[in-house]
């Protein structure tokens, strides 16, 4: 756990230092868990959004997208259960005074048995070499099955228990499990309670005439108390989706340094609308469909997996989420829901008014099921980033930190150099800047040796470096540098855009999903 919690340290270190992420505030000593992105960090992030935009709206024909207010009528969350049962199950710590998600309390000490698995796995592997089947070890050694039961029976209880609301157990199964305090080791722990998530506050003009409103505790209603609009505007015929990318707010009471924000968050959603009876089809495909999204980035296939959820929340019939292993284990990235029919027939009761489709081939009308992808924004930034930070060893004994984001997501496609501020080298990086900035953002330097130049934008995340020396003055031609590999290559000024676009463009890293 403290390797983990100093990797992140590292993560957040180097974030700061290249202008990817500040603490927010941080002139009156921050906000705990709110940060706020930087200038390369608003690139990075309006990239990922991009990236899933272009993927779920450009390239499907039957999903549009929305952009629905943060402010909606109070009865909206009344309808979507988000009143009366939106909660977290909460339990102190007597001795600490501390306050923890019970359920967390448990993943964690799940999350140490899995540890336990890895460590069993690094064992064989060094044990039997080139010859070791990983798949085979983990279904077949008695050691890893017994720890990978035990995960099984306690998250199981607990899924049980918080879907009966057996609160008095969840304690019980802590205590059972001899979980302690993380930081004073302490046993002491309260009964455990549910605690509303939701913010909220008043609009009006006067205390005696404002309306109790929320904000948002999810993107997701937007869209349904739109299904009819977007659905007779747009002429859509199902299935199809409605997709949003927004902010959502969540009061979290323990907001972990987990992600850069816990209470103030943006999600990624699509809400794919299906004929009842095909939903479960429908769901696989989708959860089928994501994982491609997220490895077409080229992170690791060994940094996902699927986890299906024990307890359901009350609107649906399967659950499960895409989990990435974060500096801090693997933690929920995206969540897959069927959610039935159960929103648009809460809206229906709430409202007094009709959200059915009609169906004209089978002449009759119907309320449709939910299929929902969601994910968070502020989460696959961190996946992103902390994924890329790497240290290399270089062949003359050094090192180098470099920060080997995915090129169609960097916020700097390229820094172009003169090698020397004279000489009108710099009028000629000039131009090219000029000439590129069209079709890519790109980053001008001319400070420092070209060596010193070359290992800030590795440390940024700038996939391609281009010298300008003198010869260039004769023969139309730079150096590139490449990131990752650092090859240095002659080419043409007129041939950069093509290299450049061969290696950031959407298509190039989109059509991925397709192989």
């Amino acid at each position: 756990m403290a390797k983990q919690e100093d990797h992140f340290k590292k993560v957040l270190s180097h974030a700061k230092e290249y202008g990817y992420v500040f603490q927010s505030s941080e002139i009156y000593d921050g906000l705990s868990a709110v940060y706020d992105y930087a200038q390369n960090g608003v690139e990075l992030k309006k990239n990922i959004r991009d990236y899933w935009w272009k993927a779920m709206v450009q390239m499907h024909e039957n999903i549009v997208g929305l952009d629905a207010s943060i402010l909606m009528h109070p009865k909206t969350w009344k309808a979507s259960g988000h009143v009366d049962a939106f909660n977290d199950p909460l339990i102190d710590n007597k001795d600490s005074k501390k306050r923890y998600r019970a359920d967390v309390l448990i993943e964690d000490y799940c999350a140490k048995i899995e540890g336990k698995i890895e460590k069993e796995v690094a064992k064989a592997t060094k044990r039997f070499g080139a010859s070791f089947n990983k798949e085979e070890f983990l279904a077949t050694n008695g050691r890893v099955l017994g720890y990978q039961e035990k995960i099984k029976s306690i998250l199981a209880r607990m899924g049980a228990s918080l879907q009966n609301e057996d609160l008095a157990d969840v304690k019980l199964l802590i205590e059972e499990l001899e979980i302690a305090d993380p930081l004073t080791g302490s046993r002491n722990w309260t009964e455990v309670k549910q605690f509303n998530l939701m913010f909220g506050t008043q609009i009006g003009a006067s205390a005696e005439s404002s309306t109790q409103v929320y904000l948002r505790p999810e993107t997701a209603q937007g869209i349904f108390v739109n299904f009819l609009n977007v659905q007779k505007t747009g002429r859509m015929k199902i299935p199809f989706g409605i997709a949003q990318t927004g902010k959502a707010f969540r009061n979290e009471i323990v907001a972990r340094q987990f992600i850069f924000r816990m209470r103030e968050f943006e999600q990624m959603e699509m809400q794919f609308f299906v004929k009842p009876g095909t939903q479960k089809k429908w769901y696989d495909q989708w959860k089928a469909t994501r994982l491609k999204w997220h490895l077409s980035l080229g992170m690791g296939a060994e940094n996902y997996r699927f986890h299906d959820h024990d307890k359901l929340a009350h609107y649906a019939d399967a659950a499960a989420d895409i989990e990435f292993k974060f500096p801090f284990g693997f933690k929920e990235l995206e969540g897959i829901h069927s959610r039935t029919d159960f929103d648009l027939k809460a809206h229906e009761e709430h409202s007094g008014k009709k959200l059915q489709y009609f169906d004209h081939e089978e002449n009759k009308s119907y309320t449709p099921y939910v299929v929902e992808t969601s994910i968070g924004l502020d989460r696959m930034f961190l996946a992103v980033f902390s994924t890329s930070l790497q240290e290399e060893a270089l062949e003359n004994g050094t090192t180098r930190t470099v920060l080997k984001l995915p090129a169609v997501l960097a916020p700097y496609k390229a820094a172009i150099f003169p090698l020397v501020k004279k000489d009108g080298l710099p009028e000629v990086a000039r131009e090219i800047m000029e000439t590129l900035k069209w079709d890519f953002n790109v980053f001008y330097d001319e400070k420092d040796a070209v060596g010193k130049r070359y290992r800030r934008q590795d440390a940024a995340g700038t996939p391609f470096c281009i010298t300008v020396d003198h010869d260039s003055l004769e023969d139309a031609s730079v150096t590139i540098r490449h990131r990752d590999t650092m090859e240095q290559k002659r080419v043409k000024i007129a041939d950069l855009k093509g290299i450049i676009e061969k290696e950031v463009a959407v298509k190039t890293w989109l059509q991925k999903i397709e192989a």
